[in-house]
């Protein structure tokens, strides 16, 4: 079936290893565009952090034009219309809060304004995503933190050294989605959250079929999208599960991979 909708994960995917968005890149995903394709990226970050290749890629502040941030927890239009969300409670946050005093690890909640932090010797690494998805910093106390906010994903972040011995009790393991976006964090999401139901919700608002969807991802994150399209990408320099799991493989980010899928998978097919 001709493909209607490109889903693009940015960290290794989208991005080459410097973090740039190649014009290879843009050309191709410029080109899809013309066709009519509809180009969602699908991020773990924040709808601040990717408007530069928003506007690289003539998506921004576009109503007709669409995101899934936070791993899928929203669902919104490039203008920040939230047409689908599944979020954290206060009472989540009470206590993946007080796991993390009782494990020793850093700890913040993401939210659409701001990034929290509980912890007063604040993580490097939390300063470090503080500046990437372009989100001011807040330190506040756990036990002052406002109950009411919007709070798509909690994450814990130190050392490399402790977030790989770093295991949810059984309690709060089943109570939410929980994946290894980084080697320095771990996120915590709604249960139903993952980058595969929001493309689905997504698909269904567009009244796309999911067999018309191709995804393109390289880390675990990205397997729920991969496995839900109608072709699932992997990177070339994708995770071995990812690669197993995927219908094909494109070349490396290094390599300018999604231009190559684009051409091949979606302007291209018949020569596929």
């Amino acid at each position: 079936m001709t493909i209607k909708v490109i889903a693009v994960d940015i960290d290794g995917t989208l991005l080459n290893p410097r973090n740039e968005l190649t014009a290879a890149t843009i050309t191709a995903i410029h080109a899809a565009q013309a066709t009519g394709i509809k180009v969602v990226l699908c991020t773990g970050r924040p709808l601040s952090g990717v408007q530069p290749y928003l506007e690289a890629l003539g998506l921004a502040a576009n109503p007709q034009q669409y995101i899934i941030t936070y791993n899928g927890s929203l669902v919104q239009t490039t203008t920040g219309r939230i047409l689908a969300q599944q979020t954290l409670t206060y009472a989540d946050y009470v206590d993946l809060e007080a796991f993390a005093r009782q494990a020793q690890v850093h700890f913040h909640v993401v939210t659409p304004k701001y990034l929290y932090t509980a912890n007063r010797d604040i993580s490097r690494y939390t300063v470090k995503e503080s500046q990437l998805v372009h989100l001011p910093l807040r330190f506040c106390e756990a036990t002052e933190m406002p109950s009411q906010l919007v709070m798509p994903t909690a994450v814990f972040i130190d050392e490399v050294a402790k977030i790989d011995v770093l295991h949810l009790p059984t309690r709060l393991a089943q109570r939410f989605y929980v994946v290894r976006t980084d080697p320095h964090f771990i996120e915590v999401m709604h249960p139903q959250t993952n980058k595969g139901h929001a493309l689905r919700q997504l698909a269904q608002y567009l009244h796309v079929p999911l067999t018309a969807v191709m995804a393109l991802g390289d880390q675990d994150n990205d397997l729920p999208m991969i496995t839900t399209a109608g072709l699932g990408v992997a990177m070339g320099n994708a995770n071995d599960r990812v690669k197993a799991i995927a219908d094909v493989t494109t070349l490396t980010n290094a390599a300018d991979g999604v231009a190559a899928a684009i051409y091949k998978y979606a302007l291209n097919p018949d020569l596929a």
